[in-house]
């Protein structure tokens, strides 16, 4: 067992100041650190305790949308009358991840954040070689089993997928992650590999998120979360989608249309391409298949994860057509 000092921060500042410290962690639902930990892939010097802290848990809501704090629980995001109502593809993105149980205790911030579910990056013992562990060792999934990695957003140092389904919806229906003052859109908050894989987000040292807005529209009232999966239930997408639909007053024409990708990219992956091709076009099924299959534009395959350039654009279309009532 490690070592490790406790501290419970008092303030968003006291934990700001107190995560700069080499080696230190901040502590919320938990989850995830508590995973790492046990994975051998997180060792922390210092954890700060911030799940208490006054306000972070707050779901409110205006004329231009919902706020959800950073220390709201999945559970009570995706039970949320108004955020079912209003952003259903938010709620039912939460609600079919993970378990009853994690739900209850993982935060809106910590899911967010979580950390991919390769094989390789969770097994330092049996696959020293990580780029997002240890950068500049190498990429142990490159020649080995890839079936549940991504084809898009790869690099030749990682093709590592990213797990989690909340920010598929989030980055689907342009919210924005709020760091302190500062907003950043939620597509642009989350960073390629490339040469830097264990880079994962635009959070700077110091930086603490403190909620996610989410604006409101006709699209994001008309929403869905799609996930396919190997099981049931508490399992991670093989491909998901998180798609909103606004027509026009005809009933057939599209007039807005947002569409995101889970389980086959390094970051949530939004499909500008599919939403291009289909907007201003009449909702037909034949139209929505073809324009899903450019989701997968630029997508490289490794092996055993082929299967889903096939299935994502499968994905998309019949999300794309249950919220027009044609699937």
């Amino acid at each position: 067992m490690r070592d490790f000092s406790y501290q419970r921060a008092s303030s968003i500042e006291e934990a700001r100041q107190a995560s700069l410290q080499a080696g230190a962690m901040l502590l919320a639902g938990g989850t995830t650190l508590l995973d790492l930990a046990k994975c051998g892939v997180t060792e922390p010097d210092a954890v700060i305790d911030i799940s208490h802290l006054d306000g972070l848990n707050l779901i409110t809501f205006d004329g231009n949308g919902a706020t959800i704090g950073a220390l709201a629980k999945m559970s009570a995001v995706a039970d949320h009358a108004d955020i079912r109502s209003r952003f259903p593809a938010v709620s039912q993105s939460l609600s079919l991840a993970a378990s009853a149980q994690l739900r209850n205790m993982a935060t809106i911030g910590g899911n967010i954040l979580q950390r991919t579910r390769c094989t390789y990056f969770r097994d330092p013992v049996a696959f020293p070689a990580c780029n997002k562990r240890s950068p500049g060792s190498g990429c142990s999934a490159l020649g080995g089993i890839t079936r549940n990695h991504a084809v898009l957003g790869t690099s030749d140092a990682c093709i590592a997928s990213y797990p989690g389904d909340l920010a598929v919806a989030l980055v689907a229906l342009d919210a924005t992650i709020h760091i302190g003052d500062r907003r950043v859109a939620a597509e642009d908050f989350f960073l390629l590999p490339g040469d830097t894989p264990d880079r994962e987000t635009v959070l700077g040292r110091g930086e603490i998120i403190t909620a996610v807005g989410i604006p409101s529209s006709a699209a994001a009232h008309n929403s869905v979360y799609l996930k396919v999966r190997d099981r049931q239930s508490y399992e991670f997408a093989a491909a998901s989608a998180a798609v909103g639909l606004e027509l026009e007053a005809d009933g057939v024409t599209i007039r807005d249309l947002c569409v995101a990708l889970g389980g086959i990219a390094t970051v949530p992956w939004r499909a500008r391409a599919v939403e291009s091709a289909l907007i201003g076009q009449r909702l037909d099924a034949e139209a929505v298949n073809a324009a899903s299959r450019l989701a997968m534009e630029g997508a490289v395959s490794h092996g055993d994860h082929r299967y889903k350039i096939d299935l994502a654009p499968r994905v998309v279309a019949r999300a794309i057509l249950s919220l027009g009532g044609i699937a």
